[in-house]
């Protein structure tokens, strides 16, 4: 007689026993003890007393903080956006091209996570530099311009250090993750729903936006999601690219913990953006499951 897997508890346990210790030792712990941080303030250069005060929390929702939380969010929203508007015909030009085809464009989607984000980061400073290939290419078409016309002497355009640099550059790191999951909704549409709706003369960008669309938001809300709280978290991309008004929270904490030293505060920030991934995780979670509810 076979035994059932879910009688099978040995097993599982034995399976299960190395990753979850694993997790609580290099996880769970350091997470608890910077948590604890949170609730705590320096004592001397190294020590750190756990008093139970709630006086990071308080201010971390200053208004200097807080700003900086709005901003990151609204910076986070951007990309997010544009990933979207940029990912959804990325996404079904994969989804309706030949099986030979989507193979090579999937590749180029996972491409980048080939290669590490501080490589990439830095050949996107070699674009948008002053001196990068974008001012380069424009250079070369005003001065072709300049042999026909009187011009003045070609000024390159200030990307670097600016908020469109950061913006440029999280969605181009972030993009993969809209794709994918648009890409995983679309695939499993049924086909014939989009051939009923051309032959009932709805026109191609009604079926878009009237039938793939609709059936397609729990990818959108899946890419949405895992878009969302990365670009929410991003430092190195702002730190690189961006400038003094660029910064986001992410690049508050890291100061925090090293330059200003002041740990409890850091760990009251950290935790505060975790909280935030939660409440969107949650969010969500309850569309998602309202709409279950609502097609049921």
């Amino acid at each position: 007689m076979e035994q059932s897997w879910k009688q099978a508890k040995a097993v599982f346990a034995t399976a299960l026993s190395a990753p979850l210790v694993w997790l609580v030792l290099f996880f769970l712990i350091p997470l608890a003890i910077v948590w604890a941080y949170s609730f705590g303030h320096n004592e001397g250069l190294t020590q750190i007393a756990i008093t139970g005060t709630f006086k990071n929390y308080a201010r971390a929702i200053e208004p200097l903080y807080l700003k900086i939380f709005l901003k990151s969010a609204g910076v986070a929203a951007l990309t997010t956006g544009l990933c979207l508007v940029v990912g959804f015909p990325v996404a079904l030009a994969i989804t309706f091209a030949s099986q030979r085809a989507k193979t090579w464009l999937l590749l180029l989607i996972m491409l980048p996570f080939w290669t590490n984000l501080l490589i990439r980061t830095y050949a996107l400073i070699a674009v948008l530099r002053n001196e990068g290939y974008i001012n380069k290419g424009l250079e070369a078409g005003w001065n072709l311009a300049a042999k026909v016309m009187p011009l003045q002497p070609f000024q390159p355009l200030e990307m670097m250090h600016t908020n469109f640099a950061v913006i440029v550059g999280l969605v181009y790191v972030h993009l993969p993750f809209m794709v994918l999951p648009l890409y995983s909704a679309l695939d499993r549409l049924d086909k014939s729903l989009l051939e009923a709706s051309l032959d009932l003369g709805a026109g191609h960008m009604r079926t878009l936006f009237k039938v793939v669309v609709p059936l397609a938001l729990p990818g959108i809300a899946s890419g949405v999601l895992i878009t969302f709280i990365p670009a929410l978290g991003a430092y190195l991309t702002p730190d690189l690219l961006g400038g003094p008004d660029s910064q986001m929270i992410a690049n508050v904490i890291e100061r925090q913990f090293k330059r200003a030293n002041d740990w409890p505060f850091g760990a009251a920030l950290s935790f505060l953006l975790m909280y935030l991934t939660f409440v969107a995780i949650a969010v969500q979670a309850l569309v998602s499951k309202g709409r279950k509810g609502a097609t049921a």
